[in-house]
């Protein structure tokens, strides 16, 4: 466990996150007092107080977001260092998978990302209705949000603390291929069937969001997040190595095939939460901004192009398929 967390990598990211986590303690009174004291059209000293701490607070989740992001990236970056301490694991896939807060853990991450997003959207158009309608909307968003880095802050403590430098654990291809002939891919489906499903999928996703049909976009979303992760790791995936027994989500993100499991992830998930924050806010607020739309459409449009010219290439220059 000491070699874990004296790694300069591992320092460097919790001393970060115990910054940003004191910052949003910084930020939680004040929340709290406009949750409860709130008054918009008062003139008392107090609202004017509580409108400041507003911005200070804002600032902070502004500031927050944007530094957690490059910290999730941070973390897969420090996660794969750790291969090299950790037996058995040949990239980050190991290393995560180590003990069983790892998984827990990246997916909290996402989550926050995704809460954070939707709350400074809900800001954004807060400030522009100038009465700040959605002022304790917000301030419980936040709350929420909290509540989340806690629950982050607690698996990130046991995460690292129990990573065992001396226990083998296993590599991406023991953890993601078929192991005894057992299907790993979701719904029972077969290889031809899901990747007819993503491109199904895709096609629903782009016409909800087009035609604005909000309940669609967020089934659409969720089942095209989910398939698409299949798809990438069990059959994009294997294009991007060109070794169709290699089977990871995280290999692709190391420089060997130059970074691109960054672009591919990063505009899935982009995509997949600005498609969802648009149709909550629409359904929830009754809030219709088309660049959301178009931003949504544009990310997950860019992130099937790339799987799709991986095939193509290969295709075209080896003349079969894997």
């Amino acid at each position: 466990m000491s070699e874990i967390l004296l790694n300069n990598q591992v320092i460097v990211y919790l001393v970060s996150e115990s910054i940003l986590f004191v910052l949003m303690l910084i930020a939680l009174l004040p929340t709290i007092k406009i949750v409860i004291k709130w008054k918009f059209y008062s003139f008392s000293q107090e609202q004017f107080a509580l409108e400041k701490r507003a911005y200070l607070v804002a600032t902070i989740v502004d500031f927050i977001f944007v530094v957690k992001f490059f910290l999730l990236i941070y973390f897969v970056f420090t996660i794969d260092a750790l291969s090299i301490l950790v037996p058995g694991a040949m990239c980050a896939a190991g290393v995560v998978s180590a003990n069983d807060y790892g998984m827990p853990l990246l997916f909290f991450k996402l989550l926050i990302l995704f809460v954070m997003l939707l709350w400074m959207t809900l800001h954004r158009y807060d400030l522009e209705a100038k009465e700040y309608p959605f002022m304790r909307y917000k301030s419980w968003l936040f709350i929420a949000i909290f509540v989340l880095v806690v629950v982050e802050m607690l698996l990130e403590i046991g995460y690292f603390t129990h990573i065992d430098t001396r226990r083998v654990v296993s590599c991406c291809s023991a953890l993601f291929g078929q192991l005894e002939g057992a299907n790993p891919l979701p719904f029972g489906l077969d290889m031809l069937k899901m990747i007819i499903r993503f491109y199904l999928l895709y096609f629903v996703n782009i016409v909800a969001l087009i035609a604005r049909y909000r309940a669609l976009t967020m089934t659409s979303s969720i089942l095209f997040l989910i398939i698409s992760y299949y798809s990438v790791v069990y059959f994009f995936g294997t294009y991007v190595y060109e070794l169709p027994t290699h089977k990871c989500p995280f290999c692709m993100m190391q420089k060997e095939y130059y970074f691109i499991g960054y672009l591919v992830w990063g505009s899935l998930f982009g995509g997949v939460s600005i498609s969802l924050v648009w149709a909550i806010m629409g359904s929830l607020f009754g809030i219709d901004k088309s660049i959301y739309r178009n931003i949504s459409v544009l990310f997950i449009s860019i992130f099937v192009l790339i799987c799709t010219s991986y095939v193509v290439v290969y295709y075209f220059r080896n003349g079969v398929f894997l």
